[in-house]
């Protein structure tokens, strides 16, 4: 004790300005910082604040600052936060009804598209921006009651969990079901087998996106325990979004749009483009494998694209957190300066581009481009390499710099 009261703090812990140049330096237990620095936070704390909104205010869930919002950490798809934002604002105004001349029915959002094009990003920002509980969950782990496997009444014991076991909180929450395409049935016709991971899923599911009392243990208590505390859980008022890529929809939608066509003179030729996911119908989605039960839960349905190139080289370098920030923050810790060329990052998109994978496959090509460099820091470090520069040619043959 008595050596941590004798150091004298000459600089800020936090920005490292010497307590000469900043008007105040507030010194703590082994820490210093300066009244700038608290400047900085408190209008970080206030810029949060002023960008979440309590759930249970209704006037305050405006679709276009909900739209905004998202606009910060999704990139493109215009048209799905516009449907996003209008369909979330729709569902807490039904839940703060209180006409009871009128009764709004619940309308749950299914998002469709390719893998990486920002699904679970929206839905995870939707979270942030009301400040409610959520949870993701993923619909192949799902299997009807009785099997190996989870429950559909899982989803709200994750749910509850998140809401750190505040029921009230909870049941105004988001349950975000991903890879729901999975859980299609196997054929259109029925089988004598049961199918208990597809069409025995979105049965048991069907209750639970519609309403209803859901009894989930009380803590980290297993649902197999019998001698686990109950607790009941309405699921009217919780927010259900699905999400999936539904491989080979696209098909199914230039089936049908080309189904009244015919033989003869001044019948239109079919084209092979493929169908769209925008144009998709209820009828598209039951043809895929999705009982019509299930279908008719999630009346809001928004098609989201593949990102362009040009929208991965932004997701690279401008988005909170990007990738190129991260990297470059790994290689500062070994004393190495990171940067990358205009025609790089470009090469890079494009090589993302090819695979189809969105967004995820960032990751995996900056892995591959960086791997022998991050193999080799200590060695630069010792050889006086402190700057890199990731050029096409590097992109394209990745090597460790010589010596």
């Amino acid at each position: 004790m008595t050596e941590n009261t004798s150091v004298v703090y000459e600089k800020c812990n936090f920005c490292n300005k010497d307590k000469n140049s900043v008007t105040k330096l507030i010194v703590g237990d082994n820490v210093a910082i300066c009244n700038e620095c608290v400047e900085l936070c408190g209008d970080l704390l206030q810029e949060i604040a002023s960008n979440t909104i309590n759930a249970n205010d209704v006037n305050d869930i405006n679709p276009v600052e909900l739209k905004e919002f998202l606009d910060k950490y999704v990139i493109g798809q215009e048209m799905a936060k516009v449907v996003l934002s209008v369909a979330v604002a729709n569902h807490y105004k039904r839940i703060n009804n209180t006409s009871t001349e009128i009764e709004l029915d619940k309308a749950n959002i299914l998002l469709l598209g390719p893998t990486g094009c920002g699904k679970t990003l929206l839905a995870k920002s939707v979270a942030r921006f009301l400040d409610v509980p959520f949870t993701i969950a993923d619909a192949t782990s799902i299997t009807e009651a009785g099997y190996v496997g989870d429950d559909v009444e899982t989803l709200i014991s994750k749910l509850l969990n998140s809401a750190n076991g505040d029921v009230e909180k909870a049941q105004r929450g988001i349950v975000f079901l991903d890879e729901v395409d999975k859980i299609s049935r196997k054929s259109e016709s029925s089988s004598i087998t049961r199918d208990v991971s597809g069409e025995g899923v979105q049965q048991a599911l069907l209750k639970l996106v519609e309403g209803t009392i859901c009894r989930v243990p009380a803590g980290n208590a297993g649902r197999k325990n019998p001698q686990a505390e109950m607790i009941e859980v309405d699921t009217k008022n919780i927010l259900f979004i699905a999400g999936g890529a539904f491989v080979g929809l696209e098909d199914v939608v230039k089936r049908r749009a080309s189904s009244n066509s015919g033989i003869g003179f001044g019948v239109t030729i079919k084209d092979n483009t493929p169908g769209s996911l925008g144009d998709i119908e209820p009828d598209d989605l039951v043809k895929f494998g999705l009982i019509p039960e299930f279908v008719g839960r999630f009346p809001t349905s928004v098609a989201l694209e593949q990102l362009t190139e040009d929208q991965l080289v932004y997701v690279l370098t401008e988005i909170r957190n990007s990738l190129v920030a991260q990297y470059t923050y790994l290689f500062e810790t070994d004393g190495v300066t990171l940067t990358f060329s205009v025609d790089a990052l470009r090469e890079i998109a494009q090589n993302a581009h090819k695979r189809k994978t969105g967004a995820r496959s960032l990751q995996a090509e900056l892995e591959r481009i960086l791997m022998p460099h991050m193999y080799s820091l200590k060695e630069y470090a010792n050889s006086k390499i402190t700057q890199i520069e990731i050029t096409p040619e590097l992109v394209n043959n990745p090597q460790k710099l010589a010596a």
